[in-house]
């Protein structure tokens, strides 16, 4: 049996604040999972510039992710705020640029799963979710999302869906996370962490 450590990439683009807390919750649900650590990582914001405007290193908060983020973990958490009901143009942008991992099959057979956090509770939360699953359909990834044994997708008002984790941060982004959409994300952190370990098994 493989006993090293498994590297779980949560890879997330925030704006205001809340989709990092989601990605947080998602790192603390794969950690409670003996044998696996959650690499948190983000991606630059985009401007109409066409020149760089960001610096190569954040000034705060997690690293931005590298190629090499890709080939190291074992799974994937993809997370964004809804632009329109998609995914920000800087998750996009980033994506755009990976079609050599895409040629090499880099995250073939690799399991995933997206989280997201809106304005308004019907602000595109699913779509976006869908939106994000694409490319990672393209890369041959395992896509999950959360299954109703999890007792809060059945009672929640505030986020969560069977495609993924959610959150409704509220028009002025100052909606806390509810205790529904924080055991859901810890939920799926788990569950694709879980689901690592058995496809990187051997007898």
């Amino acid at each position: 049996m493989n006993t090293s450590k498994l590297t779980i990439l949560v890879l997330f683009y925030s704006r205001h604040g809340n989709t990092r807390k989601m990605a947080e919750f998602i790192a603390q649900g794969i950690e409670s999972v003996p044998g696996c650590d959650a690499r948190l990582r983000t991606v630059p914001a985009v401007s109409a510039n066409t020149e760089a405007t960001e610096s190569d290193i954040p000034a705060e908060g997690p690293p931005y992710v590298e190629l090499s983020d890709l080939k190291e973990c074992a799974a994937l958490a993809l997370g964004s705020p809804t632009r329109f009901g998609n995914m920000a143009a800087a998750m996009k942008y980033f994506w755009d640029g990976t079609a050599a991992e895409w040629l090499s099959g880099t995250l073939v057979g690799k399991p995933a799963c997206v989280f997201t956090s809106t304005g308004s509770i019907h602000g595109g939360q699913e779509s976006t979710l869908l939106s994000m699953m694409l490319p990672l359909l393209h890369h041959g990834m395992l896509l999950m999302g959360i299954p109703y044994s999890e007792a809060e997708l059945m009672t929640t008002t505030t986020g969560g869906s069977p495609y993924g984790a959610t959150h409704w941060s509220g028009l002025d982004g100052k909606n806390q996370i509810s205790d529904d959409s924080r055991k859901l994300a810890i939920a799926l952190g788990k569950r694709l962490a879980e689901t690592a370990q058995r496809l990187t098994q051997h007898p």
